[in-house]
């Protein structure tokens, strides 16, 4: 049955601000207050993906109320308060609405359209509040994930059955960008190889829904900035799990879709990763270029945190050229930038990127150069220093800790560190990781009479081969 055309006289109604959760934040940045609000979760068993995106919505009224889950945190974070104190409106109130015009502002010739028309409030909590994109992710098969995505899944099934795709309101986009932090949550927690093949059918759907088109330019924009992130992370799950070939190619598609609509964010970001993978599959000089590029497309975005990455992206491609002077003016930079501390410009994909991180990819710049010593004690802080969260950079960082530890003289400290790897292996699915391991195996082999060698060895070479 086809769709009808809604038309209304009246304005749509802004949403009204939620000044009492704005004064809960304090000074607290929305990128520290997000994490502050995964720390709660993590205290009382639960699992959110908040970021600082999450928190400028509900201090921005666009989320009336919380799910089930961010519920649960919220009041373990600020005890004998209720969800009204907190700025919220009752869970009856939100669900018991009909469907009504939605708060973005109309296009310039396209008509209002009922499929826009679901309450962005409950579109999002509904995509936070189930767990089903993890299972589809995790389990596989097109017609589980087809039938997990909501409205992404509609597209995709429209795809596979050669059918037309409807034309995306809110709905539509607010899936596309859960699915995406969907996607990074598992990877933070499990790593890529269980992933990649799985995240193809969300992104498949994004681009069906770019060629439908949208009700609303805003929605449009939504829609080509979220395809450009989805088509980011693919990549990363591609690059992490040593796809290097699939993960040039999605990089290469986010960039196009970044400067086919002149979003600089994205572009910086595509970039960032691009430099990244020029840097893991050989080709320094590249990863140089591209980082310069992403510095120049991010400066006047405002975020130091940003500009603080790039510059270590840069740092990894002088490394590869074993230019120390131009790694370590790098260095110096990115520790200037992020030492400026966070900012409400910092990007949403950025909530990796803390101390740990920074010290993590210094880590890989002085082993680059063959400076073992200094490279161990940045690993060693990384690893320390990494929210328990990030399973899978733990497991990273531990990994070039062994493998510095045991190229720089210590094969028994290197074997330790490498055992504490292969006991995360069994959360963690990660081809870098165990690459990274297989290095320092054979690094290794002739001290295997040292203490604790020989126990490495023998677990690593058990470990079952990957598919």
């Amino acid at each position: 049955m086809a769709s009808s055309t809604v038309t209304s006289s009246q304005p749509p109604t802004p949403p009204r601000p939620n000044l009492a959760f704005r004064r809960l934040r304090g000074q607290r940045s929305p990128a520290e207050f997000a994490a502050a609000v995964r720390r709660a979760a993590r205290e009382i068993g639960e699992s959110v993906s908040c970021d600082a995106r999450y928190v400028g919505r509900v201090e921005a009224g666009e989320i009336r109320c919380p799910n089930y889950a961010y519920e649960r945190v919220f009041l373990h974070m600020f005890p004998g308060r209720t969800l009204t104190d907190l700025g919220f409106a009752s869970r009856a109130s939100v669900r018991g609405r009909r469907a009504r015009a939605t708060d973005e502002t109309p296009g310039t010739c396209e008509p209002y359209d009922t499929q826009d028309t679901q309450d962005p409030d409950e579109t999002y909590d509904n995509y936070e509040e189930s767990d089903v994109l993890r299972r589809a992710f995790m389990t596989g098969g097109a017609t589980v994930a087809a039938a997990s995505l909501g409205p992404l899944g509609l597209a995709l099934d429209a795809t596979a059955a050669g059918r037309p795709v409807r034309r995306a309101g809110t709905g539509e986009a607010g899936a596309l960008e859960e699915a995406v932090r969907r996607i990074r949550l598992l990877d933070d927690r499990h790593g890529a190889d269980g992933l990649y093949q799985r995240a193809a059918a969300p992104l498949r759907a994004a681009y069906a829904l770019l060629d439908a088109g949208a009700t609303r330019q805003t929605t449009a924009d939504r829609l080509h900035s979220g395809a450009g992130e989805l088509a980011i992370s693919v990549g990363w799950l591609a690059h992490d799990s040593g796809r290097f070939d699939d993960a040039r190619s999605h990089y290469a598609e986010a960039l196009a879709t970044a400067r086919v609509t002149g979003d600089d964010a994205l572009e910086a970001h595509a970039f960032c990763n691009t430099a990244f993978l020029a840097r893991d599959s050989g080709r320094p000089r590249e990863a140089v270029r591209a980082a310069q590029a992403a510095q120049r497309v991010a400066r006047p975005l405002g975020s130091a945190r940003l500009m603080s990455l790039l510059a270590l992206r840069e740092a990894g491609g002088w490394a590869g050229l074993a230019d120390r002077t131009g790694c370590e003016q790098a260095l110096v930079r990115a520790q200037a930038y992020f030492e400026r501390g966070h900012s409400d410009a910092d990007p949403e994909w950025m909530s990796f990127y803390g101390e740990a991180e920074l010290e993590g990819l210094e880590a890989q710049c002085w082993s680059t150069l063959g400076d073992w010593r200094r490279a161990a004690r940045h690993a060693r802080r990384a690893a320390d220093l990494q929210d328990p969260h990030f399973t899978r950079n733990i497991a990273l960082y531990t990994a070039e800790l062994a493998d510095d530890l045991a190229r720089g003289g210590h094969p028994d400290e290197g074997a330790a560190a490498g055992l504490r790897v292969l006991e995360l292996l069994g959360e963690v699915q990660s081809s870098r990781v165990r690459t990274m391991l297989a290095a320092t195996a054979r690094v290794l082999l002739p001290h295997r009479r040292a203490s604790g060698v020989s126990a490495f060895l023998d677990r690593h070479t058990s470990l079952p081969r990957t598919a």
